[in-house]
């Protein structure tokens, strides 16, 4: 048996928990053994990982006491100047970069050579070419507003002072996921001020733990939703200064809100002035060579992982975070992507055979465990996500027991499993049984995150789950004047669906900005398809705020479900949830979790009085209902009603009126 590496030494791998993956125990343990030669390979005589990363502090530009160095790795590069305003851009030797070892360039410059707030780029030269380039380490892009060409920034402020401490780490986090850029309802780019001023008392207000940031990382297309880097060190300008990104953790963190970056680590633009393409010249200074450092659906360039030097990048980019944005972890995204030579494009993961055919890019998996073990060293409260719809075992288990390490998977099934059952399926045929599988479908040694809907299921072309549930009348009958069948259904079944998944989570939960409340349409950045609109590159707060409007009553539900599982007292998360009825007929499903009891309805027409199940004797007590006015309900159920429990055949049984589309929580009391 072998005992896996790390800390702690008496660990073992996490396939012995599961018979499954025996056939497969010795490309873990090489996996694992693979690791353990490159971390020592790397740490030589550090003490720790995390001690060994840090080419933001070496590469780029960087202010020193004597005045300015300015350092590079490009091997291929014949020369490279600094050209910009102070150059007039044009080349000299003043600003011209010397060689000095591996590849690397260096040009030291006096206190007066440069001024914050300065325009610069460097002029790359090989053997028979040459081009402009940002720098590699860049940590400040301003894009020109006619040519959309981005240029470097000399960036010097006055360092920012941090007033708040870092919350504990998140064992349940509660995620309100959030583009900065659409999160103002005027039709522009809002800023990280805007957002800190405006929204972020909305989402503590919710009672939400996480914020999940996108689009952090300096990217050329606005329309990418952040996915296409190219500055890896640059916060997104146009959202504001570093300062400002820092402001708005700082108040976060002030709330007792942690903050996760979406890290994209797993591919690159494919520009070549703005990004790390061609950088020196060379295809594969930074990528794999040929097809595999090409992403075909994607168009976008793959990094060679197996090489040191792309490591120390993407290593050292995952410690400036967290050092200096002061970030409590990482949602990785594109890890499917990732883990697969073929980036798992049209295939089913239907067989454990898939996970270990030689499909699978080991270098990459080196990467993540790496990656994981650096981040949890530098800042043990912080946590790591991974987003992999393959759900590759041992993805989420700790490193110690031979896992890759990340502390949560996202679970990508569930989403796609409500817009299934909504697209396909009558309400009558909703199957109560194949619900619950469904969403607690996980294995035993992961912990996960589940959601209804994130970004992905709101993007043009695709459809909310309230525009699923209600599709035109959202535009003609969300008024509190009128009752509509249309959305009576669908604001039912969304306060339902949002609820049971919530409750079924196996760790922590997800919610897309102003998806909670019903947000009307879809997702369509200023492209020249649209004309350039904003129109649906915004969040529209007003309706939400609109007492005339339904929209509110979603809000107060959300806030009421999140405030149920953040209870301390109750320690929500730590049962797993245990199922009592599973009544396929009359489409009833109850489950309990720790204290809690949770009914639900999926009937579209049928109300049941005096329905008993058997539970824990005693008395529980109704805590919600998704039926109440409070929240758009029709009042059919008595607010705050406590029931006992009577014992009848040898079985304590609790005997209840449900109505039809309907979800109740109880709390045990007694």
């Amino acid at each position: 048996m072998l005992k896996a590496g790390g800390n702690n030494h008496n660990s073992v791998c996490f396939y012995e928990s599961d018979p499954m993956l025996e056939p497969y125990k010795f490309i873990i343990q090489k996996r694992h053994r693979d690791f353990v030669l490159r971390e020592a390979g790397f740490k030589g005589n550090a003490t720790r990982l995390s001690d060994v990363f840090n080419s933001y502090l070496y590469y780029g530009l960087h202010s020193t006491p004597d005045g300015w160095v300015m350092r590079e790795w490009a091997p291929n590069a014949t020369a490279i100047y600094m050209i910009g305003d102070f150059s007039l851009w044009d080349k000299t030797e003043t600003y011209r970069l010397n060689r000095i070892h591996d590849g690397n360039w260096e040009l030291y410059l006096p206190e007066n050579a440069l001024q914050h707030g300065m325009m610069y780029k460097l002029l790359i030269e090989w053997e028979g070419g040459c081009g402009e380039r940002l720098p590699s380490h860049v940590r400040r892009a301003v894009q020109d507003n006619s040519t959309k060409i981005f240029t470097a920034q000399v960036w010097q402020p006055e360092e920012y002072r941090w007033k708040n401490v870092q919350p504990l780490r998140l064992k349940n986090p509660l995620i309100y996921e959030v583009h900065i850029g659409m999160s103002t309802e005027r039709y522009d780019v809002s800023t990280f001020e805007q957002f800190r001023i405006e929204v972020l008392p909305r989402v503590a207000a919710l009672g939400y733990n996480a914020i999940q940031l996108m689009g952090i990382h300096e990217h050329p297309y606005y329309g990418s939703f952040g996915y296409q880097v190219s500055n890896f060190f640059a916060v997104s300008s146009r959202f504001g200064t570093p300062e400002d990104l820092k402001r708005l953790i700082d108040e976060a963190h002030g709330l007792g809100i942690s903050v996760i970056m979406d890290i994209v680590h797993s591919h690159a633009v494919k520009n070549e002035i703005e990004g790390l393409s061609r950088f020196d010249g060379t295809e594969d200074l930074y990528f794999y060579q040929g097809d595999r450092g090409v992403h075909s659906l994607w168009n976008s360039r793959l990094f060679d992982y197996g090489k040191n030097e792309v490591l120390n990048f993407l290593l050292s980019n995952c410690k400036y975070w967290l050092e200096e944005f002061h970030f409590d972890g990482f949602r990785f995204d594109g890890i499917t992507s990732m883990l697969y030579w073929d980036h798992a494009l049209g295939r089913d993961f239907t067989d454990y055979k898939f996970y270990y055919d030689g499909n699978q890019d080991e270098n990459a998996i080196i990467y993540l465990t790496l990656a994981n073990r650096l981040i949890h060293e530098l800042h043990p409260n912080a946590i790591t996500i991974a987003e992999d719809m393959s759900g590759m075992p041992g993805l989420a288990a700790p490193v110690e027991q031979c896992g890759i390490g990340f502390d949560f998977r996202m679970s990508m099934g569930i989403p796609d499993y409500w817009i299934k059952l909504v697209k396909e399926k009558q309400d009558e045929e909703w199957h109560v049984g194949d619900m619950f599988y469904e969403l607690t479908n996980k294995r035993a040694d992961e912990h996960t995150v589940s959601y209804v809907e994130s970004h992905d299921q709101a993007m043009v072309g695709d459809k909310t789950m309230i525009f699923r549930l209600l599709d035109k009348e959202i535009y003609y009958s969300m008024n509190v004047l009128e009752r509509n069948m249309v959305v009576d259904r669908g604001i039912a079944l969304h306060k339902m669906i949002r609820l049971i998944t919530l409750a079924t989570a196996g760790d922590g939960y997800l919610t897309f900005m102003g998806n909670e409340w019903g947000h009307p349409e879809w997702i369509d950045f200023p492209r020249e398809g649209n004309g350039w609109s904003y129109n649906y590159a915004r969040r529209q707060w007003s309706l939400v705020d609109d007492k005339l409007l339904r929209y509110r009553f979603l809000n107060a539900f959300d806030k009421a479900m999140i405030k149920i599982v953040r209870n301390k007292r109750t320690n929500f998360f730590a049962p797993s949830p245990k199922p009592l009825v599973r009544d396929i007929e009359k489409q009833l499903l109850v489950f309990e979790r720790g204290k809690f009891l949770f009914v639900f309805n999926f009937s579209p027409n049928s109300s049941y009085s005096d329905y008993h199940f058997e539970v824990k004797a005693g008395k529980y007590k109704e805590v919600m209902t998704t039926d109440d006015v409070e929240f758009d309900g029709f009042d059919r159920l008595k607010k705050n009603a406590e029931h006992l429990t009577t014992f009848n055949g040898e079985k304590n049984l609790l005997s209840l009126y449900v109505p039809s589309r309907t979800a109740i929580v109880l709390k045990y009391v007694d």
